[in-house]
Order: structure tokens, then sequence, then C-alpha cells
């Protein structure tokens, strides 16, 4: 079985934790070539998420003292999914099992032997799961375990506490590029590809240096997106409920007549008030759960490119690209 591994690490603003995490990579990449885990053509691959800082410059600093490092430059911004995605369609050309990890170095990197050893074993993809979350707050442990309850009654086959660090094998790699979608949620995505997968667990640790790149606002966003980008079921639920909302209105109604018929009327404002307000609100939040879905098939119907990569840097060569996503 072919042995060539690329880790495939997304970068914004990652200064501060990028020399540590460069350095303990390199470590775990060259005893893996040692203990013939791995070809001696593997790569470290950064991927520069339109950084702020310096972290572009490391990357190319690391590149150039060290072939085994290399580096995607993107454009500008354009987020971690599709900083991720772009990094894997760049090794996929030339890698026969992918690793994607964050840079903070919260992943336990010895998970990769285990991953890589499950490859071997015939599974394509390989899910690091964290074995607990006892070093998380109170509040994120229960929003995280909220979101996978919420993301599997919305039907969503999503793997419960894994983020984005996972081995694809080549093949897999390759027809998760066939989705098309630009509204990426790699989480929903990656199950949907098939073929065997099983599942490594690890300890995660805290993050070695620099700020969380995923602060409330974008945690919520980002749940936000993979429910309305994995699921159809809000909308169904708008509907039940409208339909729900219209027979207990009617109920409300003939109840109001034979009221009336018995002299049991008393005038309420302040029910009518209630009546008005609950109504208006319900069908505020339901305009706005459709307006996420139509903005989301506008989206999806420019066929914009998901990222545009500016340069790579492999094998010490500026290698110019020919194709965005």
């Amino acid at each position: 079985m072919s042995k060539t591994l690329y880790i495939v690490i997304p970068c914004y603003n990652e200064q501060e934790v990028l020399p540590e995490t460069s350095k303990r990579l390199l470590e775990k990449l060259q005893s893996l070539v040692l203990k013939n885990k791995i070809a001696d053509n593997s790569r470290i691959m950064f991927v520069n998420d339109g950084s702020k800082d310096q972290t572009w410059s490391m990357i190319k600093g690391l590149c150039e003292e060290n072939s085994v490092f290399a580096g995607v430059n993107l454009s500008r911004n354009r987020g971690h999914q599709n900083a991720l995605l772009a990094g894997m369609a760049t090794a996929v050309k030339y890698a026969d099992m992918i690793v994607t990890m964050d840079a903070d170095l919260q992943d336990d990197i010895n998970a990769v032997d285990r991953m890589i050893d499950a490859y071997y074993e015939g599974n394509d993809v390989v899910y690091g799961v964290r074995s607990s979350r006892k070093k998380d707050t109170c509040f994120k442990r229960g929003t995280a375990h909220l979101f996978y309850k919420l993301m599997s009654f919305l039907g969503a086959d999503i793997v419960y506490d894994h983020a984005d660090y996972r081995l694809l094998s080549r093949r897999a790699t390759e027809n998760l590029l066939n989705f098309d979608e630009v509204n990426l949620f790699l989480r929903g995505i990656v199950p949907m590809i098939g073929f065997q997968s099983t599942t490594v667990e690890y300890e995660r640790g805290e993050r070695f240096a620099g700020e969380s790149k995923y602060p409330l606002g974008k945690m919520i966003t980002f749940a936000f997106e993979g429910i309305t980008s994995l699921s159809v079921k809000p909308i169904r639920m708008i509907t039940i409920g409208g339909l729900l909302i219209c027979l207990i209105s009617l109920g409300m109604l003939i109840k109001s007549f034979v009221d009336y018929f018995n002299g049991n009327v008393v005038p309420g404002w302040a029910s009518i008030m209630v009546s008005i307000w609950v109504l208006g609100g319900l069908q505020i939040f339901a305009i706005g759960i459709i307006g996420e879905y139509i903005g989301k098939t506008y989206l999806e119907t420019k066929k914009r490119p998901k990222y545009i990569i500016e340069s790579v840097i492999l094998d010490d060569k500026d290698i110019s690209i020919d194709r965005n996503w």
C-alpha cells in the first residue's frame, strides 16, 4: 500500500503558535518515516487563509529551511473550511493519505500513528474523536452536546465529538472534492462519502499559544451554517408549526363563538396583545429561516469559487496554480 502522507493545516493569524507547531509536526513526521509507516516524500502543508500577521512569511521561511514543509497561500481570507479544502485539493495530487488538523496543537498529534494504522487496515476515513470534554467549561460542554443532538435530530449524519481532525485516503479526498456546494460544512459532508471508516480517540489539550479563532459568535454562526447546509427539517418544522397554529386558532374561534352565545364575553386587551406578539414573532422567525435557505440557494446558483490560490510552495519551487475551486 502506498505510504505518502500529507498533513494539511489551515492557518489564520497563527504566528505565535507556528514555530512550535512546525517543530512538533516535523518530529512526528521524522519518527513515522523511521518506523517505515510513511514514505520519505511525505510533507507538512500549511495553508495561509489570508492572515494579517506574519504567518505567510513564516511559512515561506519554513519551506526554505526544509523541503518537508509546503505552503499554500490563498488570495484572501475564505474561512477555515475553505482553507482546509484548498489544502486537500492541492495535496491530493501528491498524497496517498491526508491528515487534516488545526494549527493550535489542541489535537494530539500522537493520534496520527493510530490513524495511519487504521488506514492500513483498510479504512478510507479515520475520524479523530475526543475521548472526553473534562477540560471544557460547563457552558461549552453543554452547548457542544446540544449541537450534536440537534444535528442528529435534524437527520444529519455526523460523528459525535469530532471536529476536523481526520485522515482521508486519496480516493476519499477525490470524492469529497466532487461535492460542489459553496456552503461548506465538512463534518457533515465527509460521512456522506461512504467507504469504510473508523474512529480514533484522543485527549484534546489546551491551545499552545495565541487566541481562539472560534469565539462564541463564530461558533453559533458555524453551528447554524451546519444545520442549514445539511438538513431541510427546519423548514418542515415551520410548516408543521404553522399547521398547528392554524388548528389552535380554529379552536379558539369556535370557543369565542360559544362564549359569545353563552354571554361569557369579557374584553381582554392583554390576551389580544399577547396573541399578536406571539404570532408576529413566529412569523418573523419563520421568514428568517426560510430566507436563510433562499440565501444559500442564491449563493449556490452563482457558482463562485470557494477560494482562489495565489501561490503554492512545494519542494522549494513556487508553483503557479491554474485551477480554483
